[in-house]
């Protein structure tokens, strides 16, 4: 998901976003402990995307303070 795309999203749809890739990773996470996973590399990206939309949720409450 780019830049772009999340700020696209409303406030709502950000926060369910970050619970889903959340629930995402822990998956993830699970299967590489198990069995390693086919592309480890995703793992890094799930992160990374939960940042970005951690970012874009943190710079919504900062705007609407102001």
């Amino acid at each position: 998901m780019k830049n772009i795309e999340i700020t696209g999203l409303t406030t709502k749809e950000v926060v369910e976003r970050i619970e889903t890739e959340k629930v995402n990773l822990n998956k993830l996470r699970m299967n590489h402990a198990v069995s390693p996973l086919e592309n480890p590399q995703r793992l890094k990206e799930v992160r990374r995307l939960i940042a970005r939309l951690k970012t874009e949720l943190r710079k919504r409450e900062l705007t609407e303070k102001k």
